[in-house]
C-alpha cells in the first residue's frame, strides 16, 4: 500500500525551508500532497494559484510530489486524497504549542490520521514566509533564503504594490 502524506501550509511565499521538509518528507513517504490552505482569515500576498504555481515550479525536479489546493478541515482533505500522515514543520518552541493543539484536535476528528512533526535543516530554523516578506519589501537579500524564481515573483509582486 502507498503511503500517502499531505504538507498543509500557506507557503505565502514558499521558502527554502519548506523544500528542506519537502525532501526530506520524500524519505519516509512513497507520495507528498503539497496542499495550499485557502484561509480566508488571512489576507496572503499571492493568490492560492500564484502560490501552486510557485510550489510547482521549485519541486518540478522531485517524484512523488503533487502540488493542490484545499478549504475546509485537513483531516478531510486527507482522507479524500488516502493520506494517512500529516506532515508538520516545527522551527522553534514558539510552533510546538499550537501545531500540538492542532494535532490533538486532528487526531480527535480522525484517528487514522497521524501528524508527523519535523525539524528543519539548521540553516532554515529561523525562517518563516512573513519574515521573507518583511525583508523583501525593506530590499533586504533573500539570497539562500528561497528559490531564486520566488525572489522574482515577490519583487515583481511588491513592485506592483
Amino acid at each position: 500500500m502507498k503511503k500517502i502524506a499531505v504538507y498543509p501550509g500557506s507557503f505565502d511565499p514558499v521558502t527554502n525551508g519548506h523544500i528542506d521538509l519537502i525532501k526530506r518528507a520524500l524519505g519516509i513517504v512513497d507520495e507528498l500532497v503539497v496542499a495550499v490552505v485557502e484561509n480566508p482569515e488571512k489576507k496572503p500576498l499571492f493568490s492560492v494559484e500564484e502560490r501552486k504555481k510557485m510550489l510547482e515550479e521549485v519541486t518540478k525536479d522531485l517524484e512523488n510530489v503533487r502540488i493542490d489546493s484545499f478549504h475546509g478541515l485537513l483531516v478531510n482533505y486527507a482522507q479524500k486524497i488516502g493520506a494517512k500522515t500529516i506532515i508538520r514543520g516545527l522551527r522553534a518552541i514558539s510552533d510546538f504549542e499550537y501545531e500540538f493543539q492542532m494535532a490533538l484536535m486532528n487526531r480527535k476528528l480522525n484517528m487514522e490520521i497521524e501528524t508527523v512533526f519535523m525539524m528543519p535543516s539548521a540553516k532554515y530554523s529561523y525562517l518563516s514566509s512573513s519574515m521573507i516578506k518583511e525583508v523583501v519589501s525593506f530590499a533586504g537579500s533573500l539570497c539562500e533564503l528561497v528559490p531564486k524564481v520566488v525572489e522574482e515573483r515577490l519583487k515583481e509582486k511588491l513592485a506592483k504594490k
